[in-house]
């Protein structure tokens, strides 16, 4: 028997049989080895013994300067166990001997299997036992299949920072305004600093607390969340993620925002400070007040797209804060206050017109709650129209949001006085100036301080 260029030596049926043949001191011959196995220089005799019909096969070797023994019933178990001993004689390790022969053929066995796989052996039992501690009853099998019905279209393993680079540029390429591109840009580069790892690894968790954990008002972090949501429909949509589950983002839930009560002005507040604003922050007021064009949306009108002919303010793809177009309608007071001003250019020609107009109100004493032009707009054109779904398009809002948070907070006859204000006599001679390192407001002539 030759295995690995190691060498078993019988002496049934072979002439190259090795035998002893010493001679005892009474002159009969000394019984020796049955057979000896040979494993280069070491050697492993085996003897064999007969009782009442019974016959044993016997190893007699040497481990740590102790003489052993092993008793087999078969020949074949005893050949085997003593070329496995003689060869770890040859090589220095007879301490392995201690595995019993069906120990060994399943080492053998789990290590011949896993040759395909280029995994250790040791490597495959850890990774084993983590697993099975994971999966506590559960069948192995059957949540690798479960996984593997969720994964297999996952294409790689890729990185959130990676994710968002490829977001933001597939975004640009798509004509996204810059508001909007701006806003993705903020969120998810500081999302991607705070999880650089595997999107895969992502917890609704640690998305939720770490919301939590920026101190920002409820809006912002809302408005965060919603980016972020965005941003892992996307991976999705990449094969970045299970197609057939939700998103860790999907099971983070927006706060409620107590600030979202809905502040409006009366018509005769809104009376006051129209009739008292110079004409260069007439087209803010009028346009917020009777259209309902939000102010990010407002900062990117041109006079182009206000059309006094056809009574339609134009809201572009690219200025609209939902990406899609929308007409508004020229109401006939609206039309008023616009006609008489010089409409070439953007509408809000600087930025600090936006700050001139609070302060306007101000200097009337008459508090600027934040987005307080829309918020009445909407109220009192859904008492005017009682069309939810038509406000809704004018507003480019939802129509359960438009019902939700506007609805019967005027009546028809307030929101008839809101459209029926307008120009006074001598309305374009207004002037207005604002010292803000005074704090010092000058209203037609007179000097408020503020």
């Amino acid at each position: 028997m030759n295995e690995g260029g190691d060498k078993m030596v019988t002496n049934v049926g072979s002439a190259s049989a090795v035998r002893s043949k010493t001679r005892g001191s009474k002159g009969r011959k000394k019984k020796g080895p049955f057979l000896k196995v040979k494993s280069g220089s070491a050697m492993v005799p085996i003897y064999r013994t007969e009782t009442k019909g019974r016959v044993r096969y016997m190893l007699s070797f040497y481990r740590d300067e102790r003489r052993m023994r092993k008793v087999f019933t078969s020949l074949d178990c005893a050949k085997r166990e003593a070329l496995f001993v003689a060869q770890r004689i040859q090589v220095g390790m007879q301490h392995v001997t201690d595995l019993k022969p069906h120990e060994r053929d399943s080492f053998k066995a789990a290590v011949a299997m896993l040759d395909k796989t280029g995994i250790p052996l040791v490597a495959a039992v850890e990774d084993y036992i983590r697993a099975r501690d994971l999966a506590g009853t559960e069948s192995l099998a059957a949540m690798a299949s479960e996984y593997g019905r969720h994964f297999k279209k996952v294409v790689q393993r890729v990185s959130i920072p990676e994710v968002v680079a490829e977001m933001l540029l597939h975004r640009e390429q798509d004509g996204a305004s810059k508001v909007y591109m701006g806003q993705l840009k903020t969120t998810l580069n500081r999302f991607a600093l705070r999880f650089p790892g595997e999107i895969l690894d992502t917890t609704s968790q640690e998305i939720d607390a770490w919301l939590r954990s920026l101190d920002v008002a409820p809006g912002t972090r809302n408005s965060m969340l919603r980016c972020i949501k965005v941003f892992f429909s996307f991976a999705r949509s990449r094969n970045y993620l299970p197609e057939e589950r939700n998103t860790a983002a999907d099971s983070v839930r927006l706060v409620k925002n107590v600030s979202d009560d809905v502040t409006i002005f009366t018509p005769a507040q809104m009376e006051v400070i129209l009739h008292a604003a110079p004409p260069r922050l007439v087209p803010i007021l009028a346009i917020g007040a009777f259209s309902g064009i939000r102010v990010a949306e407002l900062n990117r009108l041109d006079w182009s797209a206000v059309n006094l002919e056809r009574r339609i303010i134009e809201i572009r793809a690219g200025q609209a804060k939902t990406a899609s177009r929308r007409v508004v309608p020229i109401t006939d007071n609206l039309a008023a206050w616009l006609e008489p001003l010089k409409r070439t250019g953007k509408v809000v020609s600087a930025k600090n017109m936006h700050v001139d107009v609070s302060a306007l109100a101000r200097a009337l004493k008459i508090e600027w709650p934040r987005n307080v032009l829309r918020h009445s707009f909407i109220s009192y054109r859904i008492a005017d129209v009682k069309s939810a779904d038509q406000v809704a398009l004018e507003a480019g809002n939802s129509p359960s949001i438009i019902f939700k948070h506007y609805r019967e907070l005027t009546t028809e006859a307030q929101a008839e006085k809101w459209f029926s204000i307008m120009p006074k006599e001598g309305q374009w001679q207004n002037t207005f100036t604002w010292d803000r390192r005074n704090k010092r407001i000058t209203l037609n002539g007179k000097v408020i301080e503020n």
